[in-house]
Protein backbone atom coordinates (compact mmCIF):
# COMPACT_ATOMS: atom_id res chain seq x y z
CA UNK A 1 0.00 0.00 0.00
CA UNK A 2 1.23 3.22 -0.95
CA UNK A 3 1.04 5.97 2.65
CA UNK A 4 1.85 8.82 0.39
CA UNK A 5 4.87 10.30 1.98
CA UNK A 6 2.70 9.53 5.39
CA UNK A 7 -0.07 11.63 4.80
CA UNK A 8 -2.63 8.79 4.01
CA UNK A 9 -4.45 8.35 7.36
CA UNK A 10 -6.52 5.09 7.55
CA UNK A 11 -8.15 6.36 11.47
CA UNK A 12 -10.59 9.38 12.17
CA UNK A 13 -9.37 12.37 14.30
CA UNK A 14 -11.57 13.36 17.01
CA UNK A 15 -10.18 16.19 19.83
CA UNK A 16 -6.45 14.91 19.40
CA UNK A 17 -7.15 11.29 18.79
CA UNK A 18 -6.76 9.40 15.70
CA UNK A 19 -9.08 6.17 16.45
CA UNK A 20 -11.02 3.22 14.82
CA UNK A 21 -14.85 2.63 14.50
CA UNK A 22 -16.06 1.43 18.35
CA UNK A 23 -17.18 -1.76 16.42
CA UNK A 24 -13.40 -1.82 14.36
CA UNK A 25 -15.64 -2.24 11.98
CA UNK A 26 -13.80 -0.61 8.40
CA UNK A 27 -14.42 0.68 4.88
CA UNK A 28 -12.36 -0.33 1.59
CA UNK A 29 -11.56 2.47 -0.31
CA UNK A 30 -10.65 1.37 -3.96
CA UNK A 31 -9.19 3.47 -6.82
CA UNK A 32 -11.61 3.57 -9.30
CA UNK A 33 -9.19 3.42 -12.76
CA UNK A 34 -7.58 -0.03 -11.14
CA UNK A 35 -9.90 -1.35 -8.93
CA UNK A 36 -7.06 -2.01 -6.77
CA UNK A 37 -8.03 -1.38 -3.12
CA UNK A 38 -6.26 1.50 -1.68
CA UNK A 39 -6.79 1.02 2.38
CA UNK A 40 -9.56 0.62 4.47
CA UNK A 41 -11.04 3.73 6.89
CA UNK A 42 -13.28 3.19 9.59
CA UNK A 43 -17.10 3.07 9.57
CA UNK A 44 -17.96 5.14 11.96
CA UNK A 45 -21.27 5.87 12.95
CA UNK A 46 -23.54 7.94 15.50
CA UNK A 47 -21.50 7.43 18.36
CA UNK A 48 -18.42 8.69 17.11
CA UNK A 49 -20.02 11.25 15.65
CA UNK A 50 -21.57 12.78 19.04
CA UNK A 51 -17.86 12.27 20.22
CA UNK A 52 -16.47 14.48 17.35
CA UNK A 53 -19.07 17.42 18.24
CA UNK A 54 -18.15 16.96 22.18
CA UNK A 55 -14.82 17.21 21.57
CA UNK A 56 -16.06 20.29 19.12
CA UNK A 57 -17.58 22.06 21.67
CA UNK A 58 -15.53 21.64 24.04
CA UNK A 59 -13.01 23.37 21.87
CA UNK A 60 -15.15 26.42 21.06
CA UNK A 61 -14.72 28.67 23.77
CA UNK A 62 -10.89 28.75 23.54
CA UNK A 63 -10.85 28.54 19.80
CA UNK A 64 -13.61 31.41 19.00
CA UNK A 65 -11.81 33.89 21.52
CA UNK A 66 -8.55 33.41 20.13
CA UNK A 67 -6.47 36.45 19.12
CA UNK A 68 -7.56 37.19 15.00
CA UNK A 69 -3.90 37.26 14.50
CA UNK A 70 -3.44 33.77 15.67
CA UNK A 71 -6.32 31.83 13.74
CA UNK A 72 -4.80 33.91 10.99
CA UNK A 73 -1.33 32.64 11.00
CA UNK A 74 -2.62 29.07 11.36
CA UNK A 75 -4.70 29.47 8.24
CA UNK A 76 -1.86 30.75 6.40
CA UNK A 77 0.59 27.79 7.60
CA UNK A 78 -2.33 25.51 6.68
CA UNK A 79 -2.36 27.21 2.78
CA UNK A 80 1.57 26.31 2.78
CA UNK A 81 1.36 23.17 4.01
CA UNK A 82 -1.05 22.59 0.98
CA UNK A 83 1.19 23.63 -1.57
CA UNK A 84 4.30 22.04 -0.56
CA UNK A 85 2.50 18.75 -0.27
CA UNK A 86 0.50 19.80 -3.56
CA UNK A 87 2.36 16.52 -5.55
CA UNK A 88 1.79 14.29 -3.29
CA UNK A 89 -1.99 15.45 -2.30
CA UNK A 90 -2.41 15.33 -6.03
CA UNK A 91 -1.73 12.16 -6.29
CA UNK A 92 -3.57 10.69 -3.51
CA UNK A 93 -7.00 12.79 -4.87
CA UNK A 94 -6.36 10.40 -8.06
CA UNK A 95 -5.95 7.56 -6.91
CA UNK A 96 -9.01 7.27 -4.45
CA UNK A 97 -11.29 9.29 -7.47
CA UNK A 98 -10.08 8.90 -10.78
CA UNK A 99 -9.51 12.66 -12.48
CA UNK A 100 -6.38 13.58 -14.41
CA UNK A 101 -3.22 14.51 -12.58
CA UNK A 102 -3.92 17.99 -13.69
CA UNK A 103 -7.15 18.43 -12.66
CA UNK A 104 -5.95 16.99 -8.89
CA UNK A 105 -3.15 19.61 -8.53
CA UNK A 106 -5.27 22.34 -9.55
CA UNK A 107 -7.73 21.23 -7.08
CA UNK A 108 -5.03 21.18 -4.66
CA UNK A 109 -4.41 24.61 -5.48
CA UNK A 110 -7.59 26.22 -5.37
CA UNK A 111 -8.10 24.59 -2.08
CA UNK A 112 -5.30 26.29 -0.46
CA UNK A 113 -6.52 29.59 -1.91
CA UNK A 114 -9.65 29.04 -0.28
CA UNK A 115 -7.45 29.42 2.57
CA UNK A 116 -5.42 32.22 1.95
CA UNK A 117 -8.57 33.92 0.76
CA UNK A 118 -10.71 33.13 4.48
CA UNK A 119 -7.28 34.15 6.10
CA UNK A 120 -7.14 37.15 4.48
CA UNK A 121 -10.71 37.85 4.42
CA UNK A 122 -11.80 37.55 7.91
CA UNK A 123 -9.51 40.91 8.82
CA UNK A 124 -12.35 42.42 6.87
CA UNK A 125 -15.37 41.15 8.82
CA UNK A 126 -16.35 44.53 10.49
CA UNK A 127 -19.15 45.73 12.43
CA UNK A 128 -20.71 48.93 12.53
CA UNK A 129 -22.45 51.64 14.86
CA UNK A 130 -25.67 52.61 13.52
CA UNK A 131 -26.43 56.61 14.68
CA UNK A 132 -28.96 56.62 17.53
CA UNK A 133 -32.25 58.35 17.36
CA UNK A 134 -31.58 59.83 20.73
CA UNK A 135 -28.01 61.21 21.95
CA UNK A 136 -27.93 59.31 25.34
CA UNK A 137 -27.57 55.59 23.58
CA UNK A 138 -25.05 54.38 21.41
CA UNK A 139 -26.04 51.47 18.80
CA UNK A 140 -23.50 48.78 17.83
CA UNK A 141 -23.56 45.87 15.42
CA UNK A 142 -21.19 43.03 16.33
CA UNK A 143 -20.61 39.85 14.35
CA UNK A 144 -19.43 36.56 16.53
CA UNK A 145 -18.63 33.04 15.19
CA UNK A 146 -21.77 31.13 15.26
CA UNK A 147 -21.09 27.82 16.81
CA UNK A 148 -19.79 24.04 16.01
CA UNK A 149 -20.28 24.15 12.35
CA UNK A 150 -21.26 19.97 10.78
CA UNK A 151 -19.81 19.93 7.16
CA UNK A 152 -20.87 17.20 4.77
CA UNK A 153 -18.82 16.95 1.55
CA UNK A 154 -19.22 14.88 -1.71
CA UNK A 155 -16.83 12.60 -3.77
CA UNK A 156 -16.66 14.62 -7.06
CA UNK A 157 -14.14 17.59 -5.36
CA UNK A 158 -13.36 16.16 -1.61
CA UNK A 159 -10.26 18.05 -1.51
CA UNK A 160 -11.57 21.97 -2.52
CA UNK A 161 -15.20 21.56 -1.34
CA UNK A 162 -13.65 20.87 2.13
CA UNK A 163 -11.47 23.77 1.87
CA UNK A 164 -14.37 26.30 1.31
CA UNK A 165 -16.01 25.18 4.46
CA UNK A 166 -13.51 24.67 6.81
CA UNK A 167 -11.40 27.73 5.87
CA UNK A 168 -14.42 29.77 6.13
CA UNK A 169 -15.33 28.40 9.61
CA UNK A 170 -12.04 28.46 10.92
CA UNK A 171 -11.40 31.66 9.96
CA UNK A 172 -14.52 33.32 11.39
CA UNK A 173 -13.77 31.41 14.92
CA UNK A 174 -15.78 28.39 14.59
CA UNK A 175 -14.91 24.77 15.42
CA UNK A 176 -16.12 21.70 12.73
CA UNK A 177 -17.06 18.32 12.38
CA UNK A 178 -16.19 17.02 8.81
CA UNK A 179 -17.83 14.21 7.16
CA UNK A 180 -16.18 13.25 3.91
CA UNK A 181 -17.68 10.85 1.19
CA UNK A 182 -16.83 7.46 1.68
CA UNK A 183 -15.92 7.05 -1.56
CA UNK A 184 -12.90 9.39 -1.18
CA UNK A 185 -12.24 9.74 2.28
CA UNK A 186 -8.41 10.24 2.34
CA UNK A 187 -8.26 13.71 0.83
CA UNK A 188 -10.61 14.61 3.57
CA UNK A 189 -9.08 13.28 6.35
CA UNK A 190 -5.39 14.06 5.65
CA UNK A 191 -7.10 17.96 6.51
CA UNK A 192 -6.87 17.05 9.93
CA UNK A 193 -3.53 15.87 9.65
CA UNK A 194 -1.95 18.55 8.39
CA UNK A 195 -4.01 20.86 10.82
CA UNK A 196 -2.36 19.26 13.29
CA UNK A 197 1.01 19.40 12.05
CA UNK A 198 0.84 23.08 11.48
CA UNK A 199 -0.68 23.78 15.03
CA UNK A 200 -4.00 24.11 15.10
CA UNK A 201 -5.42 23.26 19.03
CA UNK A 202 -6.62 20.05 19.47
CA UNK A 203 -10.41 19.55 18.75
CA UNK A 204 -10.93 22.84 16.40
CA UNK A 205 -10.92 19.72 13.61
CA UNK A 206 -12.31 16.70 13.63
CA UNK A 207 -12.63 14.35 10.81
CA UNK A 208 -15.30 11.49 10.77
CA UNK A 209 -15.58 8.66 8.10
CA UNK A 210 -18.68 6.14 7.98
CA UNK A 211 -22.19 5.52 7.79
CA UNK A 212 -23.95 8.94 6.48
CA UNK A 213 -27.03 9.01 7.92
CA UNK A 214 -25.97 7.95 11.37
CA UNK A 215 -22.70 10.68 11.21
CA UNK A 216 -25.44 13.18 9.33
CA UNK A 217 -28.25 12.44 11.55
CA UNK A 218 -26.35 13.20 14.87
CA UNK A 219 -24.76 16.46 13.46
CA UNK A 220 -28.50 17.70 12.98
CA UNK A 221 -29.97 16.37 16.36
CA UNK A 222 -27.12 17.48 17.71
CA UNK A 223 -28.27 21.39 19.56
CA UNK A 224 -24.49 21.76 20.02
CA UNK A 225 -23.83 22.49 16.22
CA UNK A 226 -24.98 25.57 15.15
CA UNK A 227 -24.62 25.31 11.70
CA UNK A 228 -24.17 22.63 8.79
CA UNK A 229 -22.95 22.97 5.73
CA UNK A 230 -23.47 20.67 2.92
CA UNK A 231 -22.32 19.61 -0.48
CA UNK A 232 -24.32 17.15 -2.57
CA UNK A 233 -28.06 16.20 -4.07
CA UNK A 234 -30.91 18.11 -3.81
CA UNK A 235 -32.54 15.18 -2.40
CA UNK A 236 -30.68 14.74 0.27
CA UNK A 237 -30.39 18.27 0.88
CA UNK A 238 -33.72 18.79 1.60
CA UNK A 239 -33.47 15.80 4.19
CA UNK A 240 -31.30 17.94 5.87
CA UNK A 241 -33.18 20.69 5.65
CA UNK A 242 -36.07 19.49 6.91
CA UNK A 243 -33.80 17.96 10.31
CA UNK A 244 -32.43 21.44 10.62
CA UNK A 245 -35.99 22.79 11.37
CA UNK A 246 -35.91 20.38 14.98
CA UNK A 247 -32.83 22.76 16.63
CA UNK A 248 -33.05 25.86 14.17
CA UNK A 249 -29.44 25.77 12.67
CA UNK A 250 -28.01 27.88 10.58
CA UNK A 251 -27.68 25.91 6.97
CA UNK A 252 -25.77 26.18 3.80
CA UNK A 253 -26.58 24.08 0.95
CA UNK A 254 -24.51 23.70 -2.65
CA UNK A 255 -27.22 21.16 -4.54
CA UNK A 256 -27.73 19.33 -7.56
CA UNK A 257 -27.49 21.53 -11.36
CA UNK A 258 -28.54 21.51 -14.86
CA UNK A 259 -26.42 24.01 -16.58
CA UNK A 260 -27.08 25.48 -20.17
CA UNK A 261 -24.53 26.18 -22.27
CA UNK A 262 -26.12 28.81 -24.68
CA UNK A 263 -24.25 29.33 -27.94
CA UNK A 264 -25.26 32.78 -30.27
CA UNK A 265 -24.98 33.14 -33.89
CA UNK A 266 -22.58 35.64 -32.98
CA UNK A 267 -20.46 33.89 -30.76
CA UNK A 268 -16.64 33.49 -31.42
CA UNK A 269 -17.03 29.55 -31.94
CA UNK A 270 -13.18 28.96 -30.74
CA UNK A 271 -13.74 30.40 -27.09
CA UNK A 272 -17.09 28.29 -27.32
CA UNK A 273 -15.53 25.04 -28.27
CA UNK A 274 -12.35 25.74 -25.79
CA UNK A 275 -15.08 26.90 -22.77
CA UNK A 276 -17.45 23.77 -23.53
CA UNK A 277 -15.03 21.34 -23.13
CA UNK A 278 -14.02 22.97 -19.57
CA UNK A 279 -17.49 23.54 -18.44
CA UNK A 280 -18.51 19.67 -19.86
CA UNK A 281 -15.89 16.91 -19.46
CA UNK A 282 -13.86 18.24 -16.40
CA UNK A 283 -13.47 15.37 -13.87
CA UNK A 284 -14.99 13.35 -16.64
CA UNK A 285 -18.49 15.63 -16.52
CA UNK A 286 -19.13 14.89 -12.31
CA UNK A 287 -19.27 18.58 -11.06
CA UNK A 288 -22.31 20.17 -10.21
CA UNK A 289 -21.51 23.54 -12.54
CA UNK A 290 -21.02 20.65 -15.25
CA UNK A 291 -22.67 21.52 -18.95
CA UNK A 292 -25.93 19.65 -18.72
CA UNK A 293 -27.68 21.39 -22.07
CA UNK A 294 -26.43 22.43 -24.85
CA UNK A 295 -28.26 25.22 -26.47
CA UNK A 296 -27.51 25.97 -29.84
CA UNK A 297 -28.48 28.86 -32.02
CA UNK A 298 -29.76 27.74 -35.90
CA UNK A 299 -27.12 29.89 -37.50
CA UNK A 300 -24.07 28.00 -36.02
CA UNK A 301 -25.50 24.62 -34.80
CA UNK A 302 -24.29 22.37 -37.26
CA UNK A 303 -20.48 24.05 -37.37
CA UNK A 304 -20.78 23.88 -33.43
CA UNK A 305 -21.60 20.02 -33.53
CA UNK A 306 -18.87 19.39 -35.76
CA UNK A 307 -16.14 21.46 -33.82
CA UNK A 308 -17.45 19.53 -30.81
CA UNK A 309 -17.94 16.08 -32.04
CA UNK A 310 -13.78 16.79 -33.67
CA UNK A 311 -12.89 17.89 -29.55
CA UNK A 312 -14.78 15.75 -27.80
CA UNK A 313 -13.12 12.77 -30.26
CA UNK A 314 -9.74 13.66 -29.20
CA UNK A 315 -9.68 12.99 -25.36
CA UNK A 316 -7.56 10.59 -24.32
CA UNK A 317 -9.35 8.01 -21.84
CA UNK A 318 -7.56 6.60 -19.38
CA UNK A 319 -5.40 6.38 -15.60
CA UNK A 320 -5.42 9.55 -14.59
CA UNK A 321 -2.27 9.10 -13.84
CA UNK A 322 -0.68 8.64 -17.16
CA UNK A 323 0.81 11.91 -19.55
CA UNK A 324 -2.33 13.29 -21.64
CA UNK A 325 -5.06 11.74 -20.13
CA UNK A 326 -7.94 14.07 -20.62
CA UNK A 327 -10.78 11.62 -19.26
CA UNK A 328 -10.36 8.97 -16.86
CA UNK A 329 -12.99 6.68 -14.86
CA UNK A 330 -16.51 7.26 -13.40
CA UNK A 331 -17.05 7.35 -9.86
CA UNK A 332 -18.50 3.82 -9.93
CA UNK A 333 -20.96 1.54 -12.05
CA UNK A 334 -24.25 3.35 -11.00
CA UNK A 335 -23.34 6.67 -12.46
CA UNK A 336 -22.06 4.44 -15.81
CA UNK A 337 -25.67 3.21 -15.57
CA UNK A 338 -27.14 6.27 -15.45
CA UNK A 339 -25.53 7.52 -18.40
CA UNK A 340 -26.23 4.98 -20.55
CA UNK A 341 -30.07 5.14 -19.36
CA UNK A 342 -30.21 8.85 -20.62
CA UNK A 343 -28.17 7.82 -23.92
CA UNK A 344 -30.92 5.04 -24.19
CA UNK A 345 -34.20 7.62 -23.40
CA UNK A 346 -32.94 9.95 -26.09
CA UNK A 347 -32.10 7.86 -29.11
CA UNK A 348 -35.69 5.98 -28.06
CA UNK A 349 -36.94 10.14 -28.52
CA UNK A 350 -35.43 10.57 -31.62
CA UNK A 351 -31.31 11.95 -30.84
CA UNK A 352 -28.67 10.88 -32.91
CA UNK A 353 -25.46 9.67 -30.95
CA UNK A 354 -22.57 11.83 -33.38
CA UNK A 355 -19.86 10.15 -31.00
CA UNK A 356 -19.56 8.05 -28.68
CA UNK A 357 -22.35 6.00 -26.46
CA UNK A 358 -20.87 3.27 -24.67
CA UNK A 359 -18.63 2.06 -22.48
CA UNK A 360 -15.22 2.39 -23.21
CA UNK A 361 -12.92 -0.55 -24.17
CA UNK A 362 -10.54 0.00 -21.17
CA UNK A 363 -13.65 -1.32 -19.01
CA UNK A 364 -14.29 -0.65 -15.64
CA UNK A 365 -16.24 2.26 -15.37
CA UNK A 366 -14.44 4.48 -17.71
CA UNK A 367 -17.41 5.44 -20.46
CA UNK A 368 -16.44 7.11 -24.09
CA UNK A 369 -17.48 10.84 -24.28
CA UNK A 370 -20.42 11.41 -25.99
CA UNK A 371 -22.45 13.76 -28.28
CA UNK A 372 -26.12 13.44 -28.65
CA UNK A 373 -27.67 16.16 -31.18
CA UNK A 374 -31.52 16.76 -31.62
CA UNK A 375 -32.06 16.83 -28.06
CA UNK A 376 -35.69 18.02 -27.02
CA UNK A 377 -37.54 18.91 -23.78
CA UNK A 378 -39.10 15.44 -23.47
CA UNK A 379 -35.47 13.70 -23.05
CA UNK A 380 -34.16 12.45 -19.35
CA UNK A 381 -31.56 15.24 -19.58
CA UNK A 382 -33.33 17.77 -20.09
CA UNK A 383 -34.46 18.16 -16.56
CA UNK A 384 -32.11 15.92 -14.91
CA UNK A 385 -28.41 15.90 -13.99
CA UNK A 386 -26.29 13.82 -16.05
CA UNK A 387 -23.39 13.38 -14.01
CA UNK A 388 -21.13 11.95 -16.89
CA UNK A 389 -19.59 12.77 -19.55
CA UNK A 390 -22.73 12.89 -22.04
CA UNK A 391 -22.79 16.77 -24.25
CA UNK A 392 -27.12 16.72 -25.24
CA UNK A 393 -26.75 19.16 -28.03
CA UNK A 394 -30.48 21.33 -28.37
CA UNK A 395 -31.08 23.36 -31.14
CA UNK A 396 -32.72 26.83 -30.64
CA UNK A 397 -33.92 30.05 -33.25
CA UNK A 398 -34.22 33.50 -30.75
CA UNK A 399 -32.84 34.62 -27.84
CA UNK A 400 -36.12 34.07 -25.30
CA UNK A 401 -36.27 30.83 -26.24
CA UNK A 402 -33.38 30.24 -25.58
CA UNK A 403 -33.83 31.81 -22.01
CA UNK A 404 -37.11 29.96 -21.39
CA UNK A 405 -35.08 26.85 -22.04
CA UNK A 406 -32.41 27.49 -19.98
CA UNK A 407 -34.93 28.65 -17.59
CA UNK A 408 -37.28 25.42 -17.42
CA UNK A 409 -35.61 23.47 -14.53
CA UNK A 410 -35.51 23.31 -10.52
CA UNK A 411 -32.24 24.02 -10.77
CA UNK A 412 -30.31 27.26 -10.90
CA UNK A 413 -26.36 26.83 -9.98
CA UNK A 414 -24.78 27.79 -13.26
CA UNK A 415 -25.33 28.87 -16.48
CA UNK A 416 -22.66 29.68 -19.66
CA UNK A 417 -23.38 31.61 -22.39
CA UNK A 418 -21.58 33.03 -25.68
CA UNK A 419 -21.95 36.07 -27.57
CA UNK A 420 -20.45 39.14 -28.57
CA UNK A 421 -23.55 41.15 -27.48
CA UNK A 422 -23.07 43.53 -25.10
CA UNK A 423 -27.05 44.40 -24.71
CA UNK A 424 -27.31 40.46 -24.70
CA UNK A 425 -24.82 40.04 -21.84
CA UNK A 426 -27.06 42.34 -19.15
CA UNK A 427 -30.24 40.81 -20.70
CA UNK A 428 -29.12 36.90 -19.82
CA UNK A 429 -27.56 38.60 -16.43
CA UNK A 430 -31.62 39.62 -15.73
CA UNK A 431 -32.88 36.63 -17.44
CA UNK A 432 -31.15 33.64 -16.19
CA UNK A 433 -32.30 31.59 -13.47
CA UNK A 434 -28.98 30.97 -11.50
CA UNK A 435 -26.50 31.99 -9.33
CA UNK A 436 -23.55 31.74 -11.57
CA UNK A 437 -23.62 32.82 -15.01
CA UNK A 438 -20.39 32.71 -17.16
CA UNK A 439 -20.34 35.21 -20.06
CA UNK A 440 -17.66 33.64 -22.84
CA UNK A 441 -16.31 31.39 -20.36
CA UNK A 442 -16.65 27.59 -19.04
CA UNK A 443 -14.24 27.94 -16.12
CA UNK A 444 -15.93 30.81 -13.55
CA UNK A 445 -15.16 29.23 -9.92
CA UNK A 446 -13.13 31.98 -8.23
CA UNK A 447 -11.92 32.53 -4.81
CA UNK A 448 -12.88 36.05 -4.59
CA UNK A 449 -16.36 35.32 -5.53
CA UNK A 450 -19.65 33.52 -4.39
CA UNK A 451 -20.10 30.69 -4.92
CA UNK A 452 -23.72 28.85 -4.59
CA UNK A 453 -27.55 28.64 -6.42
CA UNK A 454 -30.67 29.90 -6.73
CA UNK A 455 -33.91 27.71 -6.68
CA UNK A 456 -33.62 24.22 -6.01
CA UNK A 457 -29.70 24.04 -5.76
CA UNK A 458 -29.36 25.21 -2.96
CA UNK A 459 -28.94 28.23 -0.44
CA UNK A 460 -26.09 30.22 0.78
CA UNK A 461 -22.49 31.00 -0.53
CA UNK A 462 -19.35 30.03 -0.22
CA UNK A 463 -16.29 32.38 -1.37
CA UNK A 464 -16.09 35.99 -1.38
CA UNK A 465 -16.99 37.93 1.17
CA UNK A 466 -20.56 36.25 1.60
CA UNK A 467 -18.97 33.27 2.08
CA UNK A 468 -17.39 33.87 5.49
CA UNK A 469 -21.11 35.48 6.03
CA UNK A 470 -22.44 32.26 6.44
CA UNK A 471 -20.33 31.60 9.82
CA UNK A 472 -20.84 34.29 11.76
CA UNK A 473 -24.12 35.72 13.64
CA UNK A 474 -24.76 39.03 13.96
CA UNK A 475 -25.33 40.83 16.90
CA UNK A 476 -27.32 44.05 17.78
CA UNK A 477 -26.37 46.03 21.11
CA UNK A 478 -27.99 49.32 22.44
CA UNK A 479 -26.11 50.89 24.88
CA UNK A 480 -28.27 53.19 27.10
CA UNK A 481 -27.69 55.92 29.73
CA UNK A 482 -24.95 57.64 28.79
CA UNK A 483 -26.46 61.17 29.54
CA UNK A 484 -25.93 60.17 32.94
Amino acid sequence: MNDFDGLLQQANLIGSAWTGADSGETIAVTNPATGAVIGQVPNCGATEANRAIAAATAAFGDWSTSNLSFRVGLLHKLHDALMDNQETLAQMLTAEQGKPLVEARGEIAIGAAYVRWFAEEVRRAKGEIVPSPTADRRLMVTRHPVGVVGAITPWNFPSSMLARKLAAALAAGCTIVAKPATATPYSGLVWGKLCQDVGFPDGVVNIVTGFAREIGGAIMASPDVRKVTFTGSTDVGKVLIRQSADTVKKVSMELGGNAPFIVFDDADIDAAIEGAMIAKYRNMGQTCVCTNRFYVQSGIHDAFVARLKQATEALVVGDGTEDGVAQGPMIDMAGVEKVEEMIADATSKGGKIVSGGKRHEKGGTFFEPTVITGATADMQFATEEIFGPLSAVFKFETEEEAIDAANATEFGLAAYAYTKSLGRTFRLNEGLQYGLIGINSGLITTVEAPFGGLKESGMGKEGGSQGLEDYLSVKYMCVAGLDA
